[in-house]
């Protein structure tokens, strides 16, 4: 009996433990999307990048094409950069909301910073909320 309760008690330990390591880290689970959308954007794919979008994008653009347009004319660095590097994140609230910059290179060789809000839904998953997007100043060089 005393066997028995052991192995029971080793195997609770053991799924508690994996589920815990399953626990999605706020931050990683935002870098993981915006990486998958920049693919989705590289390969032209609107509706693998739509699909990152939160609900209050989706309501302002409420079709994939529209969407996809906006991100080619307003965000040309994002839609298709020359190389990225994830800088510094925010996370509020225990990961209710992350703020993620984005270094960018642009194929027209002028960097950008790339701020990403994302925001939990009620489901647990996280989704883009909006992105702003500005210049960096000129580089000085090495």
């Amino acid at each position: 009996m005393r066997a028995f309760f052991a192995v029971l008690v080793l195997c609770a330990v053991s799924v508690m433990s994996g589920m815990a390591a399953r626990a999605e880290d706020p931050v990683q689970a935002t870098q993981t999307m915006i990486e998958e959308q920049i693919r989705a954007f590289l390969k032209d794919d609107a509706d693998t990048a739509y699909s990152f979008a939160a609900p209050g994008i989706k309501a302002m653009y409420p079709d994939k094409n529209v969407f996809f347009a906006m991100v080619k004319k307003s965000y040309e660095p994002v839609y298709h950069p020359g190389n990225y590097a994830f800088g510094r994140s925010r996370s509020i609230d225990d990961g209710a909301m992350i703020y993620q910059e984005v270094l960018i290179s642009g194929r027209d060789g002028k960097d950008w910073t790339a701020i990403y809000q994302v925001a939990r839904q009620p489901d647990g998953s996280f989704k883009i909320n909006g992105v702003q997007i500005v210049p960096n100043a000129e580089s000085k060089g090495i």
